[in-house]
């Protein structure tokens, strides 16, 4: 595999004023698509209410919409390839609108879930490209800087949007969950239009891969699902045979992708970059514990402490402060020194935030913990933009698509995965320690026993902080610096 790429001109490791329009669009784009995966569920409730629907149907609101995004993800690197990342930009923000448009006219649960699965097939692969013209834009001297941008919506989407969804549900239309979308979307539309450049290096003639597709998106669509569903509590034989098909379709087009030599989906070739390798494998663990952090914090304070969802939601916001204050400078400190030394110590610091939270009781000042939450911010401001920086370091600028199309499919099942474990964790934690609960939470909560819940969230934690430990291994073999990168 080539290891050369273009980009920025030598020596040119400043942030250009082209770089930073493009790093604002990318932004712009991504941000409202990511809000969208968390925003509705608080208000599932009311949806249900005024659709009269039940909660196994209105479920599919979320459901369709993360499936979707899911599905379109392995399109991405053959798309941009194909069409021109401006081009797939442009359709994938105005798919996005269209969907948002129609959600907010929704007049039943059918159409609800089929308008948010036109919104998920745009959305899923906004971030990807946006990804993608970034690191073809920024090069080897500012990946880190420009991963740094990139992290922000990705961090602050899933903090803000419980908040942003309760604030609509109590004071306006739940309608307008969806149409907020609009005009922050249509300037993102119009900023694109006018600030990115015109598409120079696609390849009318690239083939997509029909039975890579056949195999990759439906088993990866399958495969989240039954996460999904495991960490709703319903880890029945719908969980597990949908997990199964995901993971025996995934790993028939891992064999696929092997034996086709140009042209799979997703090339596995990339596995013999040291860096991208070992930064992939450390972000795939990495997410497992983030999102299950993002998880079990405002369940618990839901469930134990008895606050409202908008009091829960506030105790993720040092998490996205802790975030925002350090991303900028742990990009330049990974284009400087590489990740080798600053992803480990943001993981550490991260699993150390994690850590005082299996201390909790029932008596633990609200103080502490977001003290807890912004120290683990602080370690994903560290670790998340050195990864992806260094997951780029050394591939051609043709190998970029396919690598984020790679980089993204992993961080979603290692999400789903950590939600998924994290959320069967507790319900065995709480049948343990709680008498007479079976795991369910409301049994739990009617039980009225907040030290014994205490102590299965307690004990929940020491296994987020294990599944994050794991992440360590894979970054012992990040490569030296970034020049090193080559497979």
């Amino acid at each position: 595999m080539t290891t050369t790429q273009t980009g920025a001109p030598a020596g040119k490791s400043a942030m250009d004023p082209h770089l930073r329009r493009l790093a604002i669009v990318v932004v712009l784009g991504a941000i409202m698509t990511i809000l969208d995966t968390t925003i509705v569920n608080v208000a599932l409730p009311t949806l249900g209410q005024d659709f009269n629907a039940s909660l196994s149907s209105i479920q599919w609101v979320a459901t369709g919409y993360m499936l979707a995004l899911s599905m379109a993800i392995p399109l991405t690197g053959w798309a941009v390839q194909r069409f021109g990342a401006r081009t797939m930009w442009l359709v994938s923000l105005g798919l996005f609108i269209t969907g948002s448009l129609l959600c907010g006219m929704a007049w039943d649960v059918t159409s609800l879930v089929a308008f948010r699965v036109v919104q998920g097939l745009g959305g899923g692969m906004l971030l990807p490209v946006g990804q993608t013209m970034l690191a073809r834009a920024a090069g080897p001297e500012r990946m880190g800087r420009v991963m740094s941008i990139v992290s922000v919506p990705a961090m602050l989407a899933p903090v803000l949007g419980p908040l942003l969804g309760g604030v609509v549900v109590d004071h306006l239309d739940w309608r307008w969950m969806f149409y907020v979308n609009i005009p922050f979307c249509v300037f993102a539309l119009i900023a694109a239009i006018r600030l990115l450049p015109r598409d120079s290096d696609r390849d009318p003639g690239s083939k997509l891969d029909f039975l890579g597709m056949a195999l990759l998106s439906p088993g990866l669509a399958a495969l989240v699902y039954g996460l999904s569903e495991a960490s709703e509590g319903g880890g029945g034989p719908r969980a597990v045979i949908s997990a199964i098909g995901g993971v025996a379709l995934t790993a028939a087009f891992i064999v696929h992708a092997l034996r086709k030599r140009d042209g799979a989906l997703v090339d596995l070739r990339l596995l013999r970059s040291r860096a991208w390798a070992s930064a992939v494998g450390g972000l795939f663990f990495y997410s497992g514990a983030m999102f299950g952090l993002m998880m079990l914090v405002p369940l618990y304070a839901r469930i134990v402490r008895g606050d409202t969802s908008l009091e829960a939601g506030m105790l993720l916001a040092p998490l996205g402060v802790g975030a925002a204050v350090m991303m900028p400078l742990a990009g330049k400190l990974a284009d400087r020194y590489g990740s080798r030394l600053l992803a480990p110590i943001g993981l550490l610091i991260m699993m150390s935030g994690t850590v005082l939270l299996t201390g909790i009781d029932v008596d633990t000042p609200r103080l502490a913990l977001m003290g807890a939450v912004l120290l683990i911010g602080v370690g994903h401001g560290m670790l998340a933009p050195s990864l992806m920086a260094t997951a780029y370091q050394g591939l051609a600028r043709t190998s970029i698509p396919t690598a984020t199309t790679g980089l993204n499919i992993l961080l979603r099942v290692g999400g789903s995965f950590g939600v998924a474990a994290i959320a069967v964790i507790l319900q065995v934690a709480i049948r343990d320690h709680v008498p007479g609960a079976s795991g369910n939470l409301r049994e739990a909560a009617a039980h009225q026993t907040p030290a014994l819940l205490t102590t299965a969230f307690s004990d929940t934690f020491w296994w987020a902080a294990g599944i994050g430990a794991i992440g360590l291994i894979p970054l012992l073999f990040l490569p030296r610096r970034t020049q090193d990168s080559r497979p």
